[in-house]
């Protein structure tokens, strides 16, 4: 097995643990809702599981990140543009610094600087990782192997940027919970069948 097929693996089992984590810490909590609570308040402050899905969160940020590093290098396309697999890179460090110092406020509100940030950083990851898909569509539509993908890499980034408008919409709304899991689908699969590609053609 090679490094970068090694790499391709902690790509897959990121949006694995990710998944996880909310379905696993959500059925921890009796009052926890996943029609009505966002993912982000089961490492809010004061969430009675904080440490358990910080930990979750964590661990599937910096397996992807681990990931997005050989990126550049896993993609066998003759070297093309850089941008891609950059942009994603910085993707998943800004999911670790919200995971390790910008949780959501108490009760998932977003009062605090932190709890703001938390906002702030969400969106700015979710428009850096459509911008790396779109990046990767364009770098890998005439690439014979990856050509597939392409496609996949665009229908993923109309895909998730319409899921962060709808759920900016519903933010507020009594049904946040489930349509930020339907929002989040296309990033997680996107991930998944990237890592998968890299492993399959290293």
């Amino acid at each position: 097995m090679t490094v970068l097929q090694i790499l391709a693996i902690c790509g897959m089992l990121s949006p694995i643990i990710y998944t996880a984590m909310w379905i696993i810490v959500g059925s921890l909590d009796s009052d926890y809702n996943h029609i009505r609570d966002d993912i982000s308040s089961l490492f809010a402050v004061g969430a009675p599981n904080r440490r358990l899905a910080q930990s979750f969160v964590i661990t599937e940020s910096v397996l992807l990140f681990v990931f997005f590093i050989g990126l550049h290098e896993g993609i066998t396309d003759g070297g093309g543009s850089i941008v891609g697999p950059v942009v994603l890179l910085i993707s998943s460090i800004l999911g670790i610094l919200i995971a390790l110092f910008f949780p959501l406020d108490e009760g998932g509100e977003f009062t605090t600087y932190k709890g703001k940030m938390h906002i702030t950083l969400v969106v700015i990851m979710g428009l850096l990782a459509i911008t790396g898909m779109v990046a990767l569509w364009i770098r890998l539509q005439s690439v014979p192997a990856w050509c597939g993908f392409a496609v996949f890499s665009l229908i993923s980034a109309i895909l998730s940027l319409i899921g962060v408008v709808i759920s900016s919409i519903f933010a507020a709304g009594k049904y946040r919970g489930i349509i930020e899991r339907i929002m989040v689908t296309p990033f997680q699969l996107f991930y998944f069948i990237l890592s998968l590609m890299v492993f399959l053609n290293s």
